[in-house]
């Protein structure tokens, strides 16, 4: 089973859209490809019960090329804090294999659920502006590998790179915001590159994948959605210094709840 001309051209639009976005809010693109990834699934006729992986672990493979475009970036403008990335990486990739494994078990329509509280919690956390005040310094070992292993796992069960919770919680240890912003990107390579490993070997024997598939990667997907992902995050990255950010956010957190909303109102009408 192959992509037609209209779905690559979605997926070429998909990924456009969700570089464009990711660009001009430093998010990473996956709450956008997933629920798009699904959709598109279900329209070729894709079982529920490997959509909501075979979405999340081709998301995870668009992130491996447009993410690292963003370190770079990053880290040309000395924005990236790398002995935060050398004490917090090692176990968001064991946090992201873990979970990638684990979601091997886990039913399609559970998936789909924690994508939902997810995006319905970020779309929340936008709206009321939320910015956790510094209350305590980076915590040790113990504390590092449970929180960067908390982030990998959440992150793998939603195909994100972890920008949105590893944010929050630098900006928590009194990290500046150029820096977590940064230092985030960073960290989101090896979350993705785990991630896609991860999911490609736990679907390796996974019978019923579509043609196309690498275990729970789907190839003709990755390809439209990277090419429309790397070629547009630059356009959102010029349009973000002239628009105002809150209310692009705004419109953010609006499409975030309009596509968690859509994604619901799915799992309630299979149920």
């Amino acid at each position: 089973m192959g992509l037609d001309v209209t779905a690559w051209i979605v997926m070429l639009l998909a990924g456009a859209f969700a570089g464009f976005w990711a660009g001009l809010l430093g998010v990473g693109g996956g709450l956008i490809i997933v629920p798009i990834m699904v959709w598109i699934l279900s329209a070729q006729h894709v079982g529920s019960d490997v959509s909501q992986h075979l979405a999340i672990g081709t998301s995870f493979a668009v992130m491996v090329f447009t993410s690292l475009s963003s370190v770079l970036a990053q880290n040309k403008r000395g924005a990236v804090q790398w002995d935060l990335v050398l004490k917090l990486a090692p176990w968001m990739v064991v946090g992201t294999l873990v979970g990638a494994t684990v979601a091997k078990w886990i039913p399609g329509l559970a998936l789909k659920m924690v994508f939902v509280v997810f995006a319905y919690v970020i779309a929340v956390q936008t709206f009321l502006d939320f910015k956790p005040k510094a209350n305590r310094q980076m915590p040790g070992v113990v504390g590092s590998a449970a929180s960067g292993s908390a982030i990998g796992m959440l992150s793998s069960w939603v195909g994100i790179g972890g920008g949105s919770l590893s944010v929050p919680f630098m900006l928590f240890c009194n990290v500046l915001i150029v820096k977590a912003v940064g230092t985030s990107a960073a960290l989101g390579w090896p979350i993705a590159i785990a991630g896609s490993m991860g999911y490609l070997i736990n679907g390796w024997s996974v019978s019923d994948l579509p043609q196309g598939a690498v275990g729970f990667i789907y190839l003709p997907a990755l390809l439209g959605l990277a090419v429309g992902t790397v070629t547009f995050a630059p356009l959102g990255v010029k349009v973000a210094h002239k628009l105002p950010p809150r209310k692009l956010k705004i419109a953010f957190a609006c499409m975030l709840t309009l596509t968690a909303t859509q994604m619901l109102w799915s799992i309630v009408q299979a149920s």
